[in-house]
């Protein structure tokens, strides 16, 4: 299945330290006409996790987009979301598919080459390469990989492949160009407060840039 070219991760702790609410995100992302996007919590309790999910969910039902639980394979069903992300430290790709063996979408991450390789021998649907650029929304993020990154990982998977890293409007085509189906944003969903933007005007801008 081909991905949107945005896909919008919101993450708690970076929603939180801009001032802003799970509701406003998702209701500017909605409006802005995103088709994918992840939720992330890191430290959130599962009930706090479950209300932010559920906060999303309500937002976004009818939209058509496909929403994913960062992590949290133990919940995606309770939650009733369209899928799972993992990384490296979580449980295997494979095995997630057991536990998520209804047709709901899988994806991981990797930093490496050959970390890619053996992504695209699983049975993830796609394949998350990254740090594309240097990015603050991980204090443990690995090294990055450049647009060069990108370039060898698409030689190596024919799987959908989604860069993510410090990606904004000012780069973000360059990581199309350089082969990725779509690129995750954080940090640069976030509207600059001086500047009257808002969430939905931001998405719009991806968008277009990525057409």
């Amino acid at each position: 299945m081909p991905l949107p070219r945005l896909y919008a991760i919101v993450d708690a702790e970076v929603t939180r330290k801009r001032g802003r609410s799970i509701a406003e995100v998702a209701e500017g992302l909605r409006a802005g006409g995103v088709k994918l996007l992840q939720y992330r919590d890191k430290t959130g309790s599962d009930k706090e996790f479950l209300q932010a999910a559920e906060t999303i969910y309500k937002r976004f039902n009818g939209s058509g987009a496909t929403l994913l639980l960062n992590d949290r394979v133990d919940l995606v069903l309770i939650a009733g979301w369209d899928g799972v992300h993992v990384g490296q430290g979580d449980m295997p790709v494979d095995d997630v598919r057991i536990v998520v063996c209804d047709g709901r979408m899988i994806g991981v991450s990797t930093h490496t080459d050959e970390q890619v390789v053996a992504a695209d021998k699983s049975r993830a649907d796609y394949i998350a390469v990254g740090p594309v650029f240097a990015t603050g929304t991980k204090t443990d993020a690995e090294p990055v990989i450049g647009l060069e990154g990108v370039r060898r990982a698409r030689a190596l998977t024919s799987k959908p492949l989604v860069a993510i890293g410090g990606i904004t409007r000012e780069n973000a085509r360059s990581v199309i160009d350089a082969g990725a189906d779509s690129v995750a944003v954080i940090s640069g969903l976030f509207p600059k407060l001086t500047d009257g933007n808002s969430f939905e005007k931001v998405a719009r801008d991806f968008l277009e840039i990525l057409r």
